[in-house]
């Protein structure tokens, strides 16, 4: 029988290359997870198994391959100020919102933040882009609810759609909407953090406002409504100005997109308002405080996300180091790669556990705990993202680099949070002023004081954190303060739920033993019980 000859190049056999990672579970491939969560909707485990697919993570690759356009003007010339997504942009939405990203925080479940904060670190290993509108649109619910008193109306309108398990990308009033979404519109070009210098000015019209005046950054400006700030003769006043009108759109500009480094799935924009029509939320001059419940709900998110990074890019690595072959031995074994691969799990595992100790604070009601662990857990997790996924990304060497793998999509996502609800700086202030509130202070102390009598080495930092800082902390020493008191706060997350080798390791490489600054020089790590966790 004749037969054609093998014409396949020699190229096509590659030995030394890895499978194709194929369906992944997200929940039964992450001991650490299954233990930090314990308690959480077992509901979840099987979002967790529909965001590993394959499938799901090809339309993750979608979502960020083709990013949002602006369709500023029909073929007429009429302003249509739209923005326009990839369908797997909304595929991943309409998962997210359907399984209750933004509704389990205010449904009244025992673990609501708990089951929350869970899917961030899910959708963040997945399709981080995604996870802005939406955890806008959790967080949004948190400021309505603090103001539903002078705007018991707008509560009663939105309150429901924001929280529906649903999700509507209709251009319509949010009257007719079975769900909507919430952006953020605060930032203007002569400052970022100081909001006080705002310069959008609202004019009364009866039982609503008119707003004029230009927003440097408005977060997911597809939204169906967006919180604001702008000036009233009283001073700086918050306001929820809806997207569309019975008449048609709002008169709200989008200028342009934002060309950003990452989070490229999702639009933020420049806008500006020529006479758009807003409804105040919270008393007239008192913006900032009405708007500081969604910042402190949102922050939680933040500190979530860089977790879910970390995990992505760390799975990425020792999944290359198990099937990856180098001077005839694989990548895993070799005492070098273990080292570093279990120092850089530590790191992973702890912003996990100190992630999801913050939300149980929230589901708790401590409300003096999680306004000063929330920002401590911001803090050191976003501080040590960046160097996590670069780590993980040379570990995979040149493949790293090339965005056949997610290594540069999460890369380039990693000092995101970092930024957003507050940069570094702006936060370990906001650390020292919650705790000069003695109810913040006694909060902390007694969380840390939980964890004594464990492990030494956690007993001798907390004793040296109440030597080294008796009282207020200086401010040009904020930062240091603020990544002890962190270390702490997440060493005693893991003393309270991980096994005694990860918490113990932690203990010794990150709070007793001298170390260098870069990944890889803890000493003596048990690589064996700290690896089986990835």
């Amino acid at each position: 029988m004749d037969r054609f000859p093998d014409s396949r190049p020699e190229s096509d056999d590659v030995p030394n290359q890895p499978p194709l990672r194929g369906d992944l579970d997200l929940w039964r491939g992450d001991p650490a997870l299954a233990d930090h969560a314990a308690g959480a909707d077992p509901a979840l485990r099987g979002h967790a198994l529909w965001l590993g697919l394959a499938d799901t993570r090809a339309l993750a690759r979608a979502a960020d391959r083709h990013p949002p356009e602006l369709d500023l003007f029909d073929r007429g010339g009429r302003r249509r100020d739209r923005v326009t997504f990839h369908p797997a942009y909304h595929r991943l939405l309409d998962a997210g919102l359907a399984t209750g990203y933004a509704a389990r925080p205010w449904e009244g479940g025992r673990t609501g933040y708990l089951d929350h904060a869970v899917m961030v670190y899910l959708h963040s290993q997945v399709e981080p882009a995604s996870c802005c509108p939406m955890t806008m649109t959790a967080a949004a619910t948190a400021a309505l609810d603090a103001a539903s008193d002078s705007a018991p109306g707008l509560a009663a309108l939105w309150r429901p759609r924001l929280t529906a398990r649903a999700y509507d990308p209709a251009t319509r009033p949010v009257e007719e909407k079975r769900a909507a979404t919430m952006g953020m519109a605060m930032t203007e070009k002569q400052g970022g953090s100081d909001l006080r210098g705002s310069s959008t000015r609202a004019e009364r019209e009866g039982d609503r406002y008119r707003l004029h005046g230009h927003k440097w950054f408005c977060s997911a400006p597809m939204s169906d409504g967006f919180l604001t700030l702008a000036q009233t003769d009283a001073g700086l006043t918050c306001f929820l100005v809806p997207r569309w009108l019975d008449t048609g759109n709002n008169a709200i500009h989008l200028m342009r997109l934002k060309d950003k480094l990452g989070n490229r799935a999702n639009a933020s924009a420049e806008i500006e308002y020529h006479g758009a029509v807003a409804f105040r939320l919270g008393e007239e001059g008192q913006g900032v405080r009405t708007i500081l419940p969604m910042v402190h709900h949102t922050r939680l998110d933040t500190a979530l996300a860089p977790a879910g990074l970390m995990r992505a890019a760390l799975c990425e690595a020792k999944y290359w180091c198990d099937h990856r072959t180098a001077f005839q031995r694989r990548l895993v074994d070799q005492p070098l790669m273990r080292s570093l691969l279990a120092d850089l799990a530590l790191d992973s595992e702890g912003a996990l556990a100190v992630g999801l100790h913050v939300a149980r604070a929230f589901d708790a009601g401590n409300a003096p705990l999680s306004r000063v662990a929330v920002a401590l857990a911001k803090f050191l997790n976003n501080k040590l993202c960046p160097s996590v996924v670069a780590e993980a990304m040379e570990i995979l060497g040149g493949m790293g680099y090339v965005a056949d793998t997610p290594l540069p999509m999460l890369y380039r996502e990693a000092p995101l949070n970092g930024i957003w609800e507050g940069s570094g700086n702006v936060i370990c202030l906001d650390i020292l002023r919650s705790l000069a509130r003695p109810d913040c202070a006694e909060a902390l102390a007694e969380d840390l004081d939980a964890a004594l009598g464990v492990f030494p080495a956690y007993d001798r930092a907390l004793d040296a954190l109440h030597i080294r800082w008796p009282g207020p902390v200086p401010e040009a020493e904020a930062r240091a303060f603020c990544e002890s008191a962190a270390l702490l706060l997440t060493a005693a997350a893991l003393v309270r739920r991980a096994p005694p080798a990860v918490a113990e390791a932690y203990c010794a490489s990150r709070l007793d033993a001298p170390r260098g600054r870069l990944a890889g020089t803890a000493p003596g790590l048990d690589t064996e019980a700290i690896l089986a966790r990835l």
